[in-house]
């Protein structure tokens, strides 16, 4: 569908009503027959009409859905209460109140007319959505769930079962609107990520202050953010101090220190001071929006439990409908049975037939647990990748920016030739002053901490792979790696032994030193994360059996820095390439496997995985767009949380299918004996449909930090 939407127009509709997932495919079809449209697809989680080709006016989506009463929904109608907008609500409880008075007629002896009167009433009040969309589909030969449950309360009633047609038109009628208040609970875990950012904007232009639609602010407008409000669009701030709690994005409620030319972003809560922020975003472009965009995304990519379910459908519905014509056919045709109880049988059977429970048994665990992950600063770019995280047999780590801060930093000045560390110091920065490398930028830093002043460097030359050289003082100075000087430079034992045991220890050896001798050993370390060692013993304990580090660095810093960190193995002194060859063994070995990386530079390795997981991707379109998971924060602890929700997310959908079939199965053996009664029938949909839906919201009670998950 992607190409289609690059090559014609693409029109979004939202959509009210749309509680049915067998109901939802059928529109479906629908709209792709409309005249003009090249492409369309409804995605159910999110109540949501793409149109790929010509537009189409409210009126034509309506009228394709009014089969099953789905409307265009307006801004206003989704934001009032499900209670009130449901009409069906107050017919039901008026068909409650008329059967109540038939039952007691009846009980008091009143005449037949009367009662018979008052349950066909309540029949007509309670199956009245039933019916208005199951005749018209009746009469197109369209047997979805309405037609089969509206033949089935008009067979009662025709062979004289006046109460059972009025409890079964009552039950259908609560099931549905039961069915569509917990379908709209689901999205509403997915909605709220919309209502975060504010709709208006406080904004200078021209030295005027003014609040203004978000929609209408442009990029390069100054906004003015006071305490306690929301932050309206993604932007740097150029005046203030403030600290931001950035829960909507990263899932973490501790509020972040922000000064001028930090980034901010929408939907995130100004917390202190007053701050300007120079508008860097669109508000569609917003960090906040890609991630609506995405989850909503996330739920047309069918899982491969739900493709499973949406074939099984297609075959049991049909076959179930053949099977009931036959019991309420061929018993008293071919034996001469009586009709009445057999078509009673055969009516139940239609009732069963119903598809409900089976259908929705996946899309409401789905839509549950993306919801939940997306609110807890983890984003899921489908139900397949919701599916394989669940199943990872081991773990991959690149160590720059994963498992470490990314931020390299001076941890040990050796000087050789009796300078103090200060003097080492000063000389090191003032020949990386002029350099871009990491490392570099780690000596510099560390200088400017202790507040040494810098020297000039003249004639400085980058030496690829080894360092780099300048003039400092009139004298030429190197400072670099061990190649960068002549081999017997180092066999001073004290040189020699000293760079060894930093290199144990897991650090980045550099030498400073002229063309004749050995200055000073100057060794840089990149911080393990705080949460490192926590999240791979967390692994451990819920049942990864691997975990693996992928790293550049060579080999004694990676086998020091393993063995602190608490990786199971190291692969050390890799290119690019050899990740992905890494990767590709692992999955051999261990079937499913997943790389944590940042999300660019190790994006071949994220691709070649079973499920790519980016770190970091709150600002960062380019991480959004790599992995199939985003950790939206910096923080390792929510990849054991995402295995935890993927697994209790299997577990559900794998109990709801069940449990769904066995009651299905169950209820249609009882048709035959005739031991189903209509009332009965109509318990056992209603009953696993709620309960299906009822378990997979549970996913959405699954928190960061709680071990306890969905059983």
């Amino acid at each position: 569908m992607r190409l289609l939407e690059r090559q014609h127009d693409q029109h979004t509709y939202r959509l009210a009503n749309l509680s049915c997932a067998d109901c939802a495919a059928k529109f479906e079809e629908k709209v792709k027959q409309s005249s003009g449209v090249v492409d369309a697809k409804v995605n159910f989680g999110a109540s949501k009409l793409t149109v790929v080709g010509r537009p189409l006016s409210i009126e034509e989506v309506e009228t394709l859905g009014a089969f099953d009463n789905i409307k265009v929904a307006v801004e206003e109608e989704r934001e009032t209460p499900f209670w009130k907008k449901s009409r069906a609500i107050g017919l039901i409880a008026f068909s409650l109140l008329l059967m109540i008075a038939a039952f007691w007629c009846q009980m008091l002896g009143t005449s037949a007319a009367l009662y018979i009167s008052l349950y066909v009433a309540a029949t007509a009040l309670g199956g009245w959505e039933t019916f208005k969309k199951g005749i018209p589909s009746l009469l197109r030969l369209d047997f979805n769930m309405n037609t089969l449950m509206a033949v089935a309360v008009s067979g009662a009633l025709a062979i004289g079962y006046w109460a059972e047609a009025a409890v079964v038109a009552f039950l259908f009628g609560v099931s549905e609107s039961l069915e569509a208040f917990s379908m709209e609970r689901a999205r509403r875990s997915i909605r709220s990520l919309m209502e975060m950012a504010p709709r208006r904007a406080s904004i200078r232009r021209n030295g005027v202050e003014q609040v203004t639609n978000v929609e209408d602010v442009r990029v390069g407008d100054t906004m003015i953010v006071r305490p306690g409000e929301k932050i309206a669009m993604d932007g740097k701030i150029v005046k203030g101090q403030t600290a931001v709690n950035e829960a909507p994005i990263t899932g973490e409620s501790v509020p972040v220190d922000k000064e001028p030319g930090d980034e901010v972003f929408a939907g995130s809560l100004n917390t202190s001071g007053a701050i300007e922020v120079e508008v860097t975003k669109l508000t569609e472009d917003t960090t906040l929006s890609k991630m609506i965009t995405l989850v909503e995304e996330a739920q047309e990519q069918r899982a491969p439990s739900q493709k499973f379910v949406d074939r099984f459908a297609k075959v049991y519905t049909p076959a179930v409908m053949a099977l009931a014509v036959g019991i309420g056919l061929f018993p008293p045709l071919l034996f001469g049975a009586p009709w009445q109880p057999w078509i009673y049988n055969a009516l139940a059977l239609l009732i069963v037939a119903c598809p409900c429970a089976l259908v929705v048994s996946t899309p409401v665990a789905i839509v549950s647990a993306l919801g939940n992950a997306a609110r807890n600063g983890v984003l899921i770019k489908g139900g397949i990748h919701l599916e394989n995280v669940g199943g990872l047999r081991g773990i991959a780590f690149d160590k720059t920016g994963t498992l470490t801060e990314g931020r390299p930093a001076v941890s040990d000045i050796v000087p050789l030739k009796g300078r103090g560390e200060d003097d080492v110091l000063t000389l090191a920065a003032s020949i990386e002053q002029l350099s871009e490398h990491p490392l570099a930028e780690a000596v510099v830093r560390a200088a400017r901490e202790r507040n040494l002043p810098l020297k000039e460097a003249k004639d400085f030359e980058a030496i690829p792979g080894k360092g780099a050289q300048a003039r400092v003082g009139g004298r030429v100075y190197r400072m670099g790696n061990r190649r960068l000087f002549e081999e017997e430079l180092f066999k001073t034992a004290a040189a020699e032994n000293q760079i060894q045991k930093l290199r144990q220890e897991g650090k980045t050896v550099m030498v400073l030193g002229d063309g004749h001798e050995l200055i000073a050993i100057i060794a840089v370390a990149d911080r393990i994360r705080e949460t490192s060692r926590n999240t791979l013993r967390e692994l451990k304990r819920i049942g990864v059996e691997k975990t693996v580090m992928l790293t550049g660095d060579d080999r004694l810093t990676a086998q020091a820095f393993a063995r602190e960190v608490g990786v199971d193995d190291v692969r050390s002194e890799l290119l690019p390439q050899e990740k992905v060859a890494a990767i590709q063994e692992l999955k051999k070995r261990y079937d499913r496997i997943a790389m944590v990386g940042d999300g660019i530079n190790d994006a071949p390795a994220l691709a070649a995985a079973t499920s790519g997981i980016a770190m970091g991707g709150a600002g960062s379109d380019t991480t959004l767009e790599t992995a199939d998971i985003v950790l939206m924060a910096d923080d390792l602890s929510r990849l054991p949380f995402t295995i935890r929700l993927s697994r209790s997310a299997l577990r559900v959908i794998k109990q709801n299918i069940t449990s769904s079939l066995v009651i299905k199965a169950v209820a249609t053996v009882m048709a035959f004996p005739g031991w189903l009664t209509l009332w009965l029938a109509i318990l056992a949909d209603m009953g696993a449909t709620l309960l299906v839906t009822a378990n997979g919201m549970r996913l959405l009670r699954i928190q960061p930090g709680k071990r306890k998950g969905v059983h």
